[in-house]
């Protein structure tokens, strides 16, 4: 659906993102400063950098930019399987995909690891990204259509503050696909922090929800 989203988070397995130094396209690196937000204003021969409290509450993570190892097969994956659309391709070494017709909210690339394993569970990276939908009846036509097509699930789980499937692409990049429920009903320990868990999901009750 237009509505859905991504964001970054943990619960599955390996996987890497982000743009590589040299890809095509990539000019220059922004030299950012930690712990810090700046406005940048040139000036003449100088810039005056202004310290910014906080970050604006709708700021998003954007994308996600995966590398994987058979552009084809994960292109056929990402349409097929979880009903992306394809907006555009770098010749076949790269593809941009999204849902609602956004410019991209997936990319895809062999740049450094075309034919190469997945990633050993034990290094560092992307544990996983996830597919935010916008209602529990949208997520429940995404397992039903991911049910259908025969991709195997890892696992599902209610987390108090959403529902949430779990499964990989063909490269072993973890995929959440998840709803949240309404903020007024997460629920908060005596403190007001969040309380999280791990309950079990009725599966059979969210693809009847889907729509």
């Amino acid at each position: 659906p237009p509505e859905a989203g991504l964001r970054l988070g943990r619960a599955d397995r390996h996987g890497t993102s982000g743009v590589q130094p040299g890809a095509p396209g990539i000019i220059g690196r922004f030299p950012g400063k930690q712990a810090q937000r700046a406005n940048v204003r040139a000036g003449g021969d100088h810039e005056e950098v202004e310290e910014m409290d906080g970050v604006h509450p709708d700021t998003r993570i954007g994308h996600v930019h995966l590398k994987v190892s058979d552009l084809e097969r994960s292109v056929d994956f990402y349409t097929r399987v979880l009903g992306f659309e394809l907006q555009t391709r770098w010749r076949d070494e790269a593809a941009f995909l999204s849902f609602g017709g956004y410019h991209h909210h997936l990319g895809l690339n062999t740049w450094h690891s075309k034919g190469g394993p997945p990633a050993p569970l034990s290094t560092a990276g992307l544990y996983h990204f996830a597919i935010l939908y916008p209602d529990r009846a949208e997520l429940g036509r995404a397992v039903k259509r991911l049910l259908d097509s025969g991709w195997p699930i890892d696992g599902a789980a209610d987390h108090g503050v959403s529902e949430a499937i779990y499964l990989r692409d063909p490269d072993g990049n973890g995929i959440e696909l998840y709803c949240d429920r309404p903020r007024a009903e997460w629920p908060r320990e005596p403190d007001g922090s969040l309380r999280m868990f791990n309950a079990p999901l009725d599966l059979e009750g969210l693809v009847a929800a889907a729509r």
